[in-house]
């Protein structure tokens, strides 16, 4: 079949947009990531003398990075579209945040729809596989305080006694409020087929659009984070004086991402921008903590309801376009998430002002001592 001009055209222009914001996120990367460190850096007295401040600041810098990523979908036409409670009422309280997981695009578009909640991003904790602590982010999540997890059935042990520690030591030291999981342990399509053949084996409900979600550390959170608030007994640690400010976990986020026709965005599309302008659609349903139960067995099927619901949530999106209203009402209500391209240009201005003054300052030193 010949290819007319126009597509030959349209080809084109793909493809140079798509090289033109690759090299774009390349140099963004190189001037914002090296400036975050080296700002940390020249702060570490600040954490010594008063360590609240510091990672007060660390935390602006890093939902600012955060901001630079949801910019790259955002111009690119990669828009969010918000449903079900609105997470803007608890974004001051310590929540943590179930994410159902299909591909690499759902970190990206979490970061986009977090920006505009507040203090939420700068204060947030996520845990995720150990393989994103070596590519590009991973320097930020190492200093931020991020958790990397590593799967598979001979971790797991391990995994969450490292886990729990990392949760007593850094969470409220740092004074995190929202930890954020991915309790299906790995995207959709590397998980389905296993998750059904468990489901069958153990007359579970037969999911498509998600796969059976795993306990171990979303049991652990709940346990280093909530237990000890109930019974007293600090966090242990630099954690010790934020343990007494704070209330301790209050809320269960559960999150749903729907993408049209089912086909998820990922980083590679994010960041070329080559598909055409897409609305992904998220929904929230936020659950009292202490209506989630504690004991293994209950709290494995109240996790596996959770995602039963995600499974109809889904089921509905795909046929229909939008999440159904909320029981008892007729009409779901949906919130178009915005940014503002003037913020956006300005924290990509600071980034690249940022790189050009610690370049200087290189210079000049080297030329000083040589």
């Amino acid at each position: 079949m010949a290819v007319t001009l126009e597509q030959a055209r349209r080809v084109g222009y793909t493809c140079l947009k798509a090289l033109l914001r690759f090299a774009f996120m390349v140099a963004n990367n190189l001037v914002a990531i090296p400036s975050y460190v080296l700002y940390l850096i020249m702060l570490q007295p600040l954490r010594i003398l008063d360590s609240e401040s510091f990672w007060y600041i660390e935390g602006v810098l890093f939902k600012w990075l955060l901001a630079m990523v949801a910019s790259w979908g955002w111009w690119a036409g990669y828009t969010v579209v918000e449903w079900g409670d609105d997470v803007k009422a608890v974004s001051e309280d310590e929540a943590m945040v179930l994410v159902n997981h299909q591909a690499t695009g759902d970190v990206c578009t979490l970061m986009m729809c977090l920006q505009d909640k507040g203090t939420v991003v700068r204060q947030m904790m996520w845990l995720m596989d150990h393989i994103f602590k070596y590519t590009n982010f991973g320097i930020v999540s190492l200093i931020h305080g991020d958790f990397f997890i590593r799967q598979g059935r001979t971790h797991r042990d391990q995994q969450l006694v490292l886990l729990k520690d990392h949760l007593e030591k850094y969470y409220r030291s740092r004074n995190r409020k929202w930890i954020v999981l991915f309790p299906e342990g790995g995207f959709l399509r590397k998980r389905r087929e296993t998750s059904q053949a468990f489901a069958k084996k153990n007359n579970l409900p037969f999911l498509k659009h998600v796969t059976l979600p795993r306990l171990g550390a979303t049991q652990v959170i709940l346990k280093t984070l909530v237990a000890p608030q109930e019974n007293g007994t600090p966090s242990g640690g630099d954690a010790v004086r934020k343990e007494s400010k704070s209330k301790g976990l209050q809320w269960v986020i559960d999150t749903t991402i729907a993408y049209p026709k089912a086909e998820p965005l990922d980083i590679q599309t994010w960041i070329l921008g080559y598909r055409q302008p897409t609305v992904t659609h998220v929904h929230y349903r936020i659950f009292p903590v202490k209506d989630v139960p504690a004991e293994p067995e209950a709290l494995t099927n109240w996790l596996y309801q959770r995602f039963i619901e995600k499974e109809d949530l889904l089921t509905h999106f795909y046929e229909t376009g939008a999440f159904p209203p909320p029981q008892g009402q007729t009409k779901a209500i949906s919130r178009e998430m915005t940014l503002s391209n003037l913020w956006l240009v300005a924290i990509q201005s600071f980034a690249f002002l940022s790189g050009g003054m610690w370049y200087c300052l290189f210079q000049y030193l080297y030329h000083c001592l040589f």
